[in-house]
């Protein structure tokens, strides 16, 4: 049999997900692919692919989708990767440089400019290059990588001044202020036609083994990034949350909510959360 095909994100966050499937019992069971999230929805929307982790707002545009149970790359209170760099006080800004690799993320800014902050800029897409998103904006929306290393380089400076006089914006630390909910990034997806108990299992199994490899996972994104070790592992294990339990599911519809009302997405719909044979004790016992 052929083996499925998977679009990953080429993201730090996404390695624990994906571990056991890069180095651990599951390697070489599945075709991988990476590349940066808006390109994964593309994949699945395409049916180049058979599953990607997929921004969650492409959840709602993209037809006949089974999200995986128990999984996202979520955020609790605050993220460190998903940054809004500001050349003024957000509540100036007139001009706004999206990184144009993310889907999820220009949503919510667009919800939280308009909804939180009361402002109306203008929004465009650049590459994930800050200097020069900021010669032509007054702020930035930093995701992934990138974001990150800005983060922990300036030691987790938020909405103050840094010495490049400079105003830094945790987005998800954002949302939970506005919405005291936690913020949903990415989901798994998947055709429905592909899924059954034996490959939710594997992708369930996949973090758990990436669970319990966070220190060596950290070790090699350290030399990667040229970051430190116990950053990049607090991070992974503090600032981000793999589950999909009820509150993350409470963020997420009410994010799907005001996209709607934003005409962001058509229509809030229900997360089509595929069936599991495990329950969530079980799951959670897997990842201890």
């Amino acid at each position: 049999m052929k083996s499925l095909r998977i679009s990953i994100v080429q993201y730090l966050n996404t390695a624990p997900l994906v571990r056991g499937f890069t180095h651990g019992p599951l390697r070489g069971k599945y075709d991988l692919s990476f590349t940066v999230p808006s390109q994964c929805a593309e994949a699945l929307r395409a049916g180049n692919v058979d599953i990607a982790i997929i921004p969650a707002i492409e959840v709602q545009r993209i037809e006949k989708l089974a999200v995986l149970p128990e999984l996202s790359i979520a955020s609790k209170q605050s993220v460190r990767s998903l940054l809004l760099v500001c050349r003024k006080p957000i509540r100036e800004m007139q001009r706004v440089a999206l990184d144009r690799s993310s889907r999820s993320t220009q949503a919510m800014v667009r919800i939280l400019c308009r909804k939180h902050w009361g402002i109306s800029p203008e929004f465009f897409e650049a590459a994930p290059d800050l200097s020069a998103m900021l010669e032509q904006a007054d702020a930035a929306l930093l995701i992934g990588d990138p974001a990150l290393q800005f983060s922990l380089e300036r030691s987790g400076a938020q909405v103050q001044a840094t010495p490049q006089d400079l105003f830094v914006y945790d987005v998800v630390e954002q949302w939970r202020a506005f919405s005291n909910l936690p913020a949903v990034l990415a989901v798994w997806a998947a055709r429905p036609e592909v899924l059954s108990s034996e490959v939710v299992r594997d992708f369930q199994d996949s973090l758990a083994f990436g669970m319990h490899q966070l220190q060596e996972i950290s070790e090699e994104a350290a030399r990667e990034l040229g970051l430190p070790v116990e950053g990049i592992r607090q991070y992974l294990r503090e600032n981000i949350d793999y589950t999909l339990d009820a509150e993350n599911r409470r963020g997420l519809q009410r994010y799907f909510e005001l996209a709607a009302e934003l005409g962001l997405i058509p229509a809030a719909r229900p997360l089509p959360i595929a069936s599991s044979e495990e329950s969530a004790e079980l799951i959670a016992a897997r990842r201890s």
